[in-house]
């Protein structure tokens, strides 16, 4: 039993239908139809009361029947919903009231027709439904008004010809209802006057759902809600009345999701959505149909990255193979390694006082992985606030790198004397886990863990500042927001790299004569690099943070939608999902909000700039990001149909200001490449001695060491380990890498 309430105040349709009847197959269901009057408190709704309840004859047991409520159309079954609003009363009704009273008859003013369904019919019992349908008139005019483009001649040109070899991809090819939805049209902005023009075969049909659902929603943003012959500006839009809380909701309804009963979100869900679709090409044609044109160019955009990153990944597997098959083939890592040679070369302690001295074999594993109008002055104002706020929060970043380097300092001495201590039994240990890789995996955890909090805090002061400049239109909205979120990722999420690449190891000074980064009285002396180099802390450093943000983003966009929406829906859903209405199915789903993409985009541009800016030191990068995507674009898929309500569909001629991000980054990312070549690795003074001495690489470590007295070191900075092996044997040299000038030996 449904209870249906027209435009008479005290009348209201009640339909039953029959439950034997329309569970059994020997004929149709039974649908009674009649009108009673009702004299029930208006502010209730509750309808008609119990002791004024009787029973029909063959429908005693009313109050078990459920009938089917997904639906996407008004209760005639002929008029489609192309949006629904949600609201409850609250303390604050009265004056909310007034609002809605008049917003709604600006909208039937404008020409929609609403219908409202009673709070007693919603699953809570405290949310009203307010339905609105676009007439074909209406749809016309602000179609007109919007030059949208509709079909007036089927394409002639024909499609391209079979190509050879053409049945290796059929098994990553859709079915061709799904990839072409609809036949190939010539299209011309709708001109109202000229419907003749067009190929109009059917209005309700004429305009796809996503046309639909955006004019209506460019109504609602226009729509003002004060009183006639008032002029209140500020009055005016749905997206006040949802700040303000006069409305809960506002979303455009999603197609039935099952096999029964099949839609475009069907289809989508079946053949895009699922991730055993991953090997599919994506049906871009319908995700543009149904979602309108900006998502459908974020997927086209994130599947051609992706099949792009098929090819570096390739020579990252290709380079990193090279690496391992050539295992027995480096020498120099062979002569670190060898016990005679490595295992007789003692190096200078790393650290004052705690450090030990240490052999140079001990790095061996290390050594084998190298390679509104406003006034000006108040404009002025506002950017200059907002410039002075970005330029503390990347301040702040760079505060707690050097946070991160005085812990990496401060602990390396530590773990070198538990690890490196000889008078302690545990150099089978130290052989796999040297102070460097302590030292480095415990602060690129920590730099992570550091990055995803000024990440959370940064991302809500970004919107704050971007709303305080009161950008034009939406779109200088969106890139002014980009710009500020990526300076500042960029920096979050690179500073550390960067320190690592180019600048650990450079500034470290010589025995005796130390460089510390406060100064002498810190007693905090300036990191060096492994004698493999810095590369593999490098490596380190990007498997860390690259990894770890890529499984955080995916349980946060996947888990936590489904969490919510499960913690949203998880009071009276007793029944199967059909017997409740499409628009409070859709009600309980997340919103996706107008900057949902901006996130998406966000986090394949930094994903974009690791795989770039060091891929030379990690080039395994590219398929890691591969493996990503593939799960990304599915993780996205399921989220848009399953767990986010329809999105308002939307124009977009290409990704924004991204594409010039991402150009700047991939000009950026020659440089880094070319001075990690140049700088961090060895590799020029390694060609060198090949090209210069012969004799393949024999003899190149020997060769890049240099002697030093440890006598000249001043005897406050002296460890007791010189003195036990002063005792032990007579140890009187040490040697310093020449061609690198930062590892002592």
């Amino acid at each position: 039993m449904r209870r249906i309430t027209g435009k008479a105040k005290d009348e209201t349709l009640i339909e039953l239908q029959s439950a034997t009847d329309s569970q059994t197959g020997d004929g149709p269901a039974v649908l009674t139809a009649f009108r009673i009057n009702l004299h029930s408190d208006e502010n209730n709704g509750n309808g008609v009361p119990l002791s004024e309840r009787t029973s029909l004859p063959g429908h005693a047991e009313t109050d078990k029947l459920q009938p089917n409520r997904d639906t996407v159309f008004f209760r005639d079954g002929v008029r489609r919903i192309d949006f629904v609003l949600s609201y409850v009363d609250d303390k604050d009704g009265e004056k909310k009231q007034e609002r809605r009273r008049e917003f709604e008859a600006n909208l039937e003013k404008a020409g929609l027709e609403l219908e409202t369904d009673d709070k007693s019919d919603s699953k809570d019992q405290k949310t009203y439904f307010l339905k609105i349908h676009a007439p074909w008139d209406v749809l016309a005019t602000y179609a007109d008004i919007l030059k949208i483009k509709v079909p007036f001649k089927e394409s002639d040109i024909p499609h391209g010809q079979d190509v050879p070899l053409e049945w290796l991809s059929r098994p990553f090819r859709l079915p061709e209802h799904i990839m072409h939805p609809a036949a190939d049209y010539f299209t011309y902005p709708f001109d109202k006057t000229k419907t003749n023009f067009f190929l109009i075969n059917n209005k309700d049909t004429f305009f796809p759902p996503s046309t639909r659902n955006r004019i209506v929603f460019y109504i609602l943003a226009r729509c003002p809600y004060y009183k006639e012959g008032r002029i209140d500006k500020d009055k005016t839009g749905i997206k006040r009345l949802l700040s303000n809380g006069t409305y809960t909701s506002a979303f455009p309804l999603h197609d039935v999701r099952n096999a029964e009963c099949e839609s475009e979100r069907y289809n989508l869900y079946r053949h895009w959505a699922r991730f055993l679709c991953f090997y599919k090409e994506q049906p871009l044609n319908l995700i543009r149909k149904y979602y309108g044109e900006k998502i459908g160019i974020y997927f086209a955009w994130l599947g051609f990255y992706t099949e792009m990153l098929f090819f570096a990944a390739v020579m990252g597997v290709i380079c990193f193979t090279y690496g391992v098959l050539s295992y027995d083939d480096n020498i120099s890592s062979k002569e670190i390694c060898d016990a005679s040679i490595g295992g007789s070369i003692l190096m200078c302690p790393l650290c004052d006082k705690k450090c030990p001295f240490w052999r140079l074999n001990s790095t061996c594993l290390s050594s084998w992985e190298m390679e509104p109008y406003l006034p000006v002055t108040s404009k002025c104002a506002r950017f200059c606030l907002s410039a002075a706020t970005v330029l503390f929060w990347i301040s702040l970043i760079v505060a707690c790198i050097i946070g991160v380097i005085a812990y990496r300092l401060a602990v390396y001495a530590a773990f070198a004397s538990i690890i490196k201590d000889p008078m302690r039994k545990i150099q089978v240990v130290g052989r796999f886990i040297t102070p460097q890789l302590a030292t480095s995996v415990t602060a690129s955890c920590i730099n992570f863990v550091i990055i995803m909090i000024l990440n959370f805090f940064y991302e809500r002061v970004a919107v704050w500042i971007t709303d305080m400049e009161i950008p034009k239109t939406h779109l200088e909205y969106e890139n002014r927001l980009t710009m500020k979120m990526f300076l500042f990722q960029f920096v979050n999420y690179y500073s550390s790299c960067f320190y690592v690449a180019f600048f650990k190891g450079k500034f470290v000074g010589y025995p005796g004569h130390y460089t510390y980064m406060f100064g002498k009285q810190s007693k905090l002396r300036n990191e060096e690099c492994d004698p493999g180099g810095c590369l593999i802390e490098l490596t380190t450093q990007l498997v860390i943070v690259m990894a770890g943000k890529q499984l955080w983003g995916n349980i946060q966009e996947a888990l936590l939608p489904l969490m919510r929406n499960w913690w949203s829906s998880r009071k009276g859903r007793h029944n199967p999902e059909n017997h409740y209405s499409r628009w409070e199915q859709d009600h309980v789903l997340q919103n996706f909000g107008q900057l949902g993409l901006f996130y998406e985009y966000l986090e394949m541009v930094v994903q974009f700039g690791f795989i770039t800016l060091f891929v030379a030191s990690f080039p395994l990068a590219p398929l890691l990001a591969l493996c990503n995507n593939i799960l990304e674009i599915r993780v996205d898929a399921w989220k848009f149909t399953t767990q986010f309500r329809r999105p308002v569909a939307s124009k977009a001629r290409n990704i924004g200001a991204w594409q010039e991000i991402l150009n700047a980054v991939a000009i950026l990312s020659v440089v880094t490449n070319a001075f990690i070549m140049a700088f961090t690795s060895d590799m020029i003074p390694r060609m060198v001695y090949l090209y210069a001495y012969g004799n393949g690489m024999r003899g190149y470590v020997n060769n890049s060491l240099s002697i030093y007295n440890i006598s000249r070191i001043p005897e406050k900075i002296k460890t007791s380990i010189f003195h036990i092996l002063n005792e032990q044997q007579a140890v009187t040299m040490c040697d310093v890498q020449e061609s690198l000038g930062r590892i002592c030996r």
